[in-house]
């Protein structure tokens, strides 16, 4: 299942704070079930809305930080999973509640570098105390403000806008710092057993969109007409940008003045942690016999004989690295398999069906862990001999 790329922003506190109260007041529907029961709320339930200045964003309401038994502990530990989704935690609290629980949270949120707001609720019933408010600034909040239920949202919607971090819904480029106004574009893009039905995988349509808001030309074409193309137009692209499957027959098409790159390496560089990627993907040429490769696709997808991620990648590292390698996959975003230092280097796709945020907290144990981590296009650039060549538009 596709993963959503908007800026998630999670509701984390005790259990009747008002958590659900206060997403269904935010999104003006009834989104959360509203109850005076404790533990209303179970599995981590997600709604997207608009936020004035941020765009789309996918609000998540939690269970209570304070559920008790077997159960509510598991509802606890599911909850807590969603840290290394979110762009943005906002914690509720009510009574002038400050305790373990508030400041167990308050340091996770610090130590994944989680930006967090404090919400006092039911102020109509006990309204924050001055100890209140200077205690949860000291933890951390971004900001501290006070709401009851049915009043205007407009102060924590501003609160929201200017807490979340840029980079979570701010929409940089692709290709801005490559291409000027006018350049010709040229993208090859397969249609093959992995393309979907009746349309475009989202790197591609990213890309294409990406020299559109440049102001520059798109040429959009299958690998089997670029020679012709290029033959009988006498047209040259400043760039040829290529599904890194075909990188070893691209590489002999298209002239060596033209630069080229593939779709995966550009979405490493806009979405991943590129200069990790750099410093782990030579490391391909060391793995030998026994190592174990984990590759970790970011989607879930039905697997064909042709699959990039658990077919093609796995045969072409034997047949590199002449050796007998063992292989783990992840799909979208479950859990990662521990102890990471089992494995010899980690290979990320390209993360399209995610945010920045998620794919960088999913590399960030191995990196911590000093395993080498890479991309799928440039572990494929590497093996077929042109990485150099591929990594070149970003290097002038």
């Amino acid at each position: 299942m596709a993963r959503d790329r908007k800026p998630h922003i999670a509701f984390f506190g005790r259990r009747n704070n008002g958590k659900s109260t206060l997403i269904n007041c935010l999104t003006q529907q009834d989104i959360a079930i509203v109850s005076p029961i404790a533990g209303t709320t179970t599995d981590p339930v997600k709604k997207s809305m608009e936020i004035a200045g941020v765009g789309p964003a996918v609000l998540i309401d939690t269970a209570g930080i304070d559920d008790t038994g077997e159960l509510g502990e598991k509802r606890v530990a599911k909850s807590l999973r969603i840290l290394d989704q979110i762009d943005l935690a906002i914690l509720i609290v009510a009574n002038n509640q400050l305790g373990k629980w508030e400041t167990d949270l308050a340091e996770k949120f610090t130590q994944l570098g989680v930006p967090f707001i404090v919400v006092h609720s039911k102020r109509d019933l006990e309204p924050a105390n001055q100890n209140t408010k200077k205690l949860y600034q000291e933890i951390g909040a971004k900001f501290f403000l006070e709401y009851s239920a049915g009043e205007d949202t407009e102060e924590i919607n501003n609160c929201i806008r200017h807490a979340i971090p840029e980079t979570a819904w701010s929409n940089p480029t692709l290709l801005g710092d490559i291409i000027a106004p006018k350049d010709i574009v040229m993208l090859i893009t397969p249609i093959d057993t992995e393309a979907p039905e009746g349309r475009m995988i989202l790197p591609q349509v990213q890309t294409i969109r990406d020299v559109l808001d440049n102001h520059a030309i798109n040429i959009v074409l299958k690998e089997s007409e670029v020679e012709y193309f290029l033959k009988t137009t006498g047209i040259k692209p400043k760039l040829a940008v290529t599904d890194s499957q075909l990188f070893g027959k691209i590489d002999k098409i298209i002239p060596k003045d033209i630069l080229l790159t593939g779709f995966s390496i550009l979405l490493a560089r806009f979405r991943g942690d590129f200069e990790a990627y750099k410093k782990g993907t030579p490391h391909l040429d060391k793995l030998q016999d026994g190592d174990k490769v984990l590759i970790l696709e970011s989607c879930t997808h039905h697997s064909t004989c042709d699959d990039i991620g658990r077919v093609k990648i796995p045969r072409w590292l034997k047949s590199h690295t002449k050796s007998e390698i063992h292989f783990d996959v992840v799909a979208g975003l479950d859990q990662v398999p521990q102890p990471i230092n089992q494995y010899a280097i980690v290979v990320q796709c390209g993360g399209c069906m995610i945010t920045r945020r998620q794919l960088q907290n999913r590399l960030r144990p191995a990196i911590e862990a000093g395993i080498p981590v890479t991309n799928y296009g440039m572990a494929i650039a590497w093996m077929k001999g042109i990485y150099e060549r591929a990594m070149q538009p970003f290097n002038l």
